[in-house]
This record gives C-alpha cells, sequence and structure tokens, in this order.
C-alpha cells in the first residue's frame, strides 16, 4: 500500500573489520556516513515513469503523491526523499526532457535536416501518452509560472537551440541567407505539425511530412528548393 512506510534505502550497517594478517594491506572500503540514505537508481526511474503514468492518467490537478508511489511500487518517503513536492517532481521531470535532447539531424541537405526534425517530432507528438500530457501542462502552465518556464525549456528552447544549429549548416552550405529568421523557421516546422496532431488530433495522411518539409525550405528561401 501507498501508505505503508517505505523500506529503509539506508546502507546497510558495515560488518566489523577483521584483523589485517602481517605483510598485507587492508582493503580500502568507501562507506556512507552513518545514517545517510542511499538513492537507489532502479527506485528513481521507477518514480520518474509513474509521473508520467499518473499525469497521462488523471491529469496533473489530480495527481498526488500517493498515486505516484503506488503505481511506482515504493512508499512515499521513498518519493520525498528526492522531491519535497508533485510539483517539484514534475518540473524535475519535465526539465530533463531538454536534456536528452536528440541530436541535430544532418542529413547533407536542409530538406532532409527538416525532414529528419518533423518525422521525430511527429512520433513524439503521437505517442499516447504525450498526447494527454502535453495539453494538461500547457493548460497547468497559464496558473503555474514555474510550470511555464520548464515546459519553456523542454519544449521550446531545445527546439530552438536545434533548430539554429540546423539553420547555422545551412547557411555554411549556401543553401539559406545568413540573415534567415531562426525563430520563424521554429514556427514553421512545428507549428504545423502541433495543429494538426495536438489540436485537431487528426492522423497524418501519406506524403504529409514530405509536403511539409518540402514547404518549409521553400518559404525560408532556400536555393535549389
Amino acid at each position: 500500500m501507498a501508505n505503508d512506510p517505505a523500506p529503509s534505502e539506508a546502507a546497510p550497517p558495515a560488518s566489523p573489520e577483521k584483523p589485517v594478517p602481517p605483510g598485507r594491506t587492508a582493503p580500502s572500503a568507501r562507506r556512507a556516513p552513518a545514517g545517510a540514505a542511499v538513492l537507489r537508481e532502479e527506485k528513481t526511474a521507477a518514480i520518474r515513469a509513474a509521473v508520467f503514468a499518473e499525469l497521462a492518467a488523471v491529469g496533473f490537478g489530480r495527481m498526488s503523491i500517493e498515486g505516484i508511489a503506488r503505481r511506482a511500487g515504493v512508499g512515499k518517503t521513498a518519493v520525498y526523499r528526492r522531491w519535497r513536492s508533485k510539483l517539484h517532481l514534475v518540473l524535475d521531470v519535465v526539465t530533463a526532457l531538454a536534456a536528452e535532447g536528440m541530436p541535430v539531424p544532418d542529413t547533407g541537405t536542409l530538406r532532409g535536416d527538416v525532414r529528419m526534425l518533423l518525422e521525430v517530432a511527429s512520433r513524439a507528438l503521437r505517442h499516447p501518452m504525450a498526447a494527454q500530457i502535453i495539453p494538461d501542462l500547457l493548460a497547468e502552465a497559464a496558473r503555474s509560472p514555474e510550470i511555464a518556464e520548464a515546459l519553456r525549456t523542454a519544449l521550446h528552447d531545445s527546439q530552438e537551440s536545434m533548430t539554429r544549429a540546423m539553420v547555422g549548416r545551412a547557411v555554411e552550405r549556401g543553401e539559406l541567407r545568413p540573415d534567415v529568421d531562426v525563430r520563424l523557421a521554429l514556427d514553421l516546422i512545428t507549428g504545423p505539425l502541433y495543429w494538426r496532431v495536438v489540436v485537431l488530433r487528426g492522423d497524418l495522411p501519406a506524403g504529409y511530412l514530405d509536403e511539409l518539409a518540402e514547404a518549409v525550405t521553400r518559404a525560408l528561401g532556400a536555393r535549389g528548393a
């Protein structure tokens, strides 16, 4: 049960030291300070996964530490050792998404790079869990500056950084003018996809991503597009 006390995550007590025979050196051992808790990675991973599942199932407003702990198979104290509130837990998990960003596409052409980025983004947005979580967190962002800032980092800043690198390579190849607007490029790439998948919740017609990649490169004034 989630309300049961969590099993201790503290390191087991060290066994009494054995005498070291003459001529031998005592083996070194790293021990946690007395009373210190060891935060087990498998529990942390289980809690993070449970956060996504709970967000998709009940939304941020109804999500609780008890529900997260129950789904993760841990006690509430295991959650509170790592995060002091559900807000901080969600902020940490969402912010971590930005740190796991995909490598910048480098296919050799701007159109190829845009097409690859669209493919990855469409798969992420069409994931059943993302379809539930993203609209819910965007609604919460209107009420919580902390969540709004975390979403800016996870959903905007990381994508802008990737787009800036992608556009920079296209400029170096001579495909784009040096004064191209990176933020406009990001809007052109992600806006139609978000509208189709998240707002309209519609399927993507066959060839849609190819057509969108072509339209984006033309709109940005790519040479040869």
